[in-house]
């Protein structure tokens, strides 16, 4: 960990740890403000009552109904998150929304860490994720892996907010660059926190899948506390820990070792499922004191850690190149340490010729090289191969605070500093550094990537009736990635790296002193926009300019509308510009993978490098550009009270957009080129890749929500349905650049259809029971090389509260232990029974209970 990041964290824990001291203290003398505090917690119930009936996301006027909206807005409330076994919030929201899509990432890279997310068949960082109205920082991770549409992807870490801290969740589902600057393509999600000044509740919540693994246990409590006479202090900590799954099978290759004698390959040689999470723990604070004048000072913060661990591919003790092999497979690779001291490839250390044969090495010549100690094989301490463990030690903290007020004028104005910060200190373990040789560790240290982010906003709305609103402000933005160098033998080119032995740490290579670095950016905007309402009509326009220091300008604007026919039905839609500026570490991150090649039937080590580098510029790279967006929605809402549905139509057409290109083959004159660079694994690369803006794409879909609460059940039973078809189509690109594989997997790899019918229903006083439908379409596996069919999943839930106090809840999510459609080359490919990528996970189902306590 770098001193400056140890200083920040510091600081931040500084400016935490005074405001629950201050919380504290104050609810210790809640008695001395009894009366003051009874009528705070009245008015806080008001507003609550209204953050449920409003929404607050896609204008700057007054808040107004969802159904009023002039563009698509999902409103999720906590008790939708409360009927859930799950604890991730991508997972809860993939249940929620079904144009919200999450997939468990098992074997892929750092999107094993933090998962990528899609809304609305657009990549992760096409969509903005906001705070209390406030900008969130993205994740650290780019997903070099993530079955093609989040392929290179940049976006923030969702999983980071427990859903016990919000009172309401707002997903905006329109483009609103205009509004909110870059990234808001596919849309805006805007998780609002609790505001509670008094009352708490702790929960315990655990389960298990029905196969006897991945058991979760988390507890986790939120408390409403007066800060002052006039303000709030609320408090939100969970913590939990999940145990890993296993959906394997042993591999062809790994049984035929097993059937030939070696009794040290492991049943199965490589596990397939869902990684492990360790002190996982989110710690969230929300604030706000009522000032003289009408004004609020208000500040939010969290503080997040967790360690994940997930699995690589199986190392083949005889066929691994640069390894174990280097002939594939004929010949045991030895090294020759005489010749590895002195630096002249002679032969000197008359090191045998280890024949391998029926998958057996030669045990004479095997057992020459053991006793000879100038000649070296892999097989010495790993005689059964090998499979790497690799994760990463992820710490996520944040920052916002501000002061809001209206002005003797009616002017209403809005000034906020926020500051975030996401790391991934990277660790690999039961690997090697091959070059290194008999001196290689087994556990490395590879480095880290960084992400921090610092916002400035100034907000101004005025009303000058009724009717018409303006509002306007500025915004200033800094943000840097960094690439923290690796410990020196997770990157060192080794003495035997001539002999044929790959360099660097196996699985996941290291950042070196030249591949590490900082890189940063800065952006200011001005925006503005008029929102005019009458009976009937609505209508807004809104316009902003950007500039960025290393992208130039943009100016990019929306215009909305809404129409009232009747007093049941309304037609509404949109158009807008939109943008989106690569950051700074997709301009400047490398990356090397291991993936199995469906052709050769082996693993092979893929690059990613900077478009900036000679090598990518000799295949089309080019200086990265903003993306450009056009967005249309066109929709109808019918509101009768009992019964609600909206129906809307979207269509994104994506200019210049930024992906990851195909793979292609490094020559020699390039791999001396990469080692230049730094890329100290460049020696043991087969292929690389890189940034593009050389394509466009068209998305486009309905998106149906449907709910009904009969009058004569009187609130104690509703129905919901929620559809989202969503389809995208490359309609340009460099065929240089972008394969066919590509090209499906942007188009293939998510569901086009899916929707959930779910009922709730009150028995008695205390009883309530859920039952929810989901379907999920099929999808196209790149890894797998295959299209799956799609399936149907049922959850369900009964709780009881007693005495209003205290609730216990037994649910199951996937009930019928439904699995995706086995993978038919899972035996002889990698072991995976299933398609890594499903929508709806590959663990079946899952139990669980939940205790929950208020006071």
């Amino acid at each position: 960990m770098s001193w400056n990041s140890l200083r920040s964290r510091l600081w931040v824990m500084a400016l935490i740890c005074p405001l629950l001291l201050l919380s504290t203290t104050v609810l210790m003398a809640q008695e001395t403000t009894e009366t003051t505090a009874t009528e705070g917690d009245e008015k806080a119930k008001e507003d609550t009552a209204i953050y449920e009936t409003f929404v607050v996301t896609g204008s700057r006027a007054q808040p107004r109904s969802a159904t009023e909206s002039m563009v698509p807005i999902d409103v999720i409330g906590v008790e939708d998150f409360v009927k859930m076994g799950d604890t991730d919030l991508s997972n809860q929201l993939r249940t929620l929304v079904p144009s919200f899509n999450v997939n468990s990432q098992p074997i892929s890279d750092a999107a094993t860490v933090v998962r990528p997310v899609n809304l609305r068949g657009m990549a992760p960082d096409h969509s903005l994720v906001l705070i209390n109205g406030k900008r969130r920082h993205r994740a650290a991770v780019i997903y070099w892996l993530g079955n093609g549409v989040a392929d290179g992807a940049q976006g923030p870490d969702i999983s980071a907010i427990p859903s016990v801290a919000l009172r309401q969740v707002e997903v905006l589902r329109d483009g609103a660059s205009a509004q909110y600057g870059s990234d808001a393509i596919a849309g805006v999600m805007n998780f609002l926190l609790k505001e509670n000044r008094s009352g708490s509740s702790v929960e315990l919540k655990s389960g298990s899948y029905f196969e006897g693994d991945g058991s979760a246990n988390t507890i986790s409590g939120n408390f409403g506390l007066p800060l002052t006479a006039n303000g709030y202090a609320n408090i939100t900590f969970e913590y939990g820990q999940t145990d890993p799954t296993d959906r394997s099978v042993q591999r062809d290759d790994a049984a035929f070792l097993i059937a030939a004698g070696n009794t040290n390959v492991r049943d199965p040689a490589q596990i397939w499922g869902s990684p492990e999470i360790e002190d996982d723990l989110k710690l969230w604070g929300n604030f706000g004191v009522e000032l003289s004048g009408g004004n609020k000072l208000y500040a939010q913060t969290n503080y997040a850690t967790k360690t994940v661990t997930g699995g690589f591919y199986f190392r083949n003790p005889n066929t691994r190149a640069a390894v174990f092999s280097g002939d594939g497979g004929e010949t045991l690779l030895i090294g020759d340490m005489v010749d590895a001291r002195d630096g002249v490839l002679d032969g000197s250390g008359d090191c045998p010729t280890v024949m391998i044969v029926n998958g057996v090495p030669d045990p004479i010549a095997l057992a020459e090289v053991m006793a000879n100690p100038d000649c070296f094989s892999f097989q010495e301490v790993f005689p059964g191969g090998f499979t790497p463990n690799f994760g990463g030690d992820v710490v996520d903290y944040s920052v916002v605070a501000g002061i809001k007020g209206i002005a003797d004028s009616g002017l209403a104005w809005d000034f906020s500093v926020s500051t975030g910060s996401n790391e991934v200190d990277f660790f690999i373990t039961n690997t090697v550094n091959a070059s290194l040789g008999p001196d290689s560790p087994t556990a490395f240290d590879p480095g880290l990537y960084s992400q921090e982010e610092l916002n400035l906003n100034f907000d101004v709305s005025y009303a000058f009736n009724a009717n018409l609103n303006v509002a306007g402000g500025v915004e200033y933005r800094d943000e840097k990635f960094e690439i923290g160098i690796g410990d020196l033998a997770s990157y060192q080119i080794g003495p035997l790296a001539e002999q044929g032995f790959s360099a660097a740490s196996n699985g996941f290579p290291g950042f070196g002193d030249l591949a590490a670095g900082d890189w940063s950016r800065s952006n200011y905007a001005v925006y503005g926009d008029l929102e005019y309402h009458s009976d009937r009509l609505t209508t807004g326009l809104a316009l902003r300019f950007e500039d960025f220091e290393d992208f130039g300008t943009t100016l990019n604007g929306k215009i909305a509308a809404g129409f009232r026919f009747n007093d049941l039905f309304m037609g509404r839609g949109s158009v807008s510009t939109g943008f989106r500026a690569p950051t700074p570490g997709q301009s400047n991150a490398f990356n090397v993978s291991t993936e199995f090649d469906l052709v050769l039937m082996e693993l092979v080590n893929n690059g990613t490098i900077p478009s900036s580098s000679r090598v990518a510029e000799l295949r089309g790279g080019k200086p990265l550009k903003a993306e450009k967006s056009v967005n249309y929605t066109l929709g109808a809402v019918y509101d009768n009270g009992p019964f609600t549905v909206t129906m809307d139509y979207f269509n994104i057409n994506l200019d210049d957009r930024l992906a990851v290109t195909q793979l292609f083959e490094l020559t020699p004159d390039e791999v001396d080129s990469l080692l230049a660079e730094g890329v100290t694994s460049a020696a043991n690369l087969s292929n690389f890749r890189f940034f593009t803006n050389d394509f466009e794409t068209e998305t486009s879909g309905i998106d149906l929500v449907a709910t009904y609460n009969p009058v004569a059940a009187a609130g104690r039973t509703n129905f919901s349905l929620v559809f989202n078809h969503t389809e995208t189509d490359v309609k340009q690109f460099n065929p240089d650049t972008l394969d066919a594989t590509r090209i499906r997997e942007l188009q293939e790899a998510l569901p086009e259809n899916r929707w959930n019918l779910s009922a709730n229903q009150k028995i008695g006083d205390g009883f309530r029971v859920m039952g929810r439908l989901s379907f999920f379409d099929g999808w196209f596996d790149s890894e797998d090389g295959a299209s799956y069919g799609g399936e149907y999943i049922v959850d369900t839930e009964l709780g009881y509260t007693w005495n209003k106090k205290v609730t216990f809840v037994l649910g199951a999510q996937n009930l019928f232990d439904t699995f995706p459609t086995e993978n038919a080359g899972a035996r002889s490919g990698v072991g995976n029974l299933y398609s890594q990528f499903t929508p709806f996970g590959f663990n079946g189902g899952f139990y669980y209970g939940r205790l929950k306590y208020e006071f």
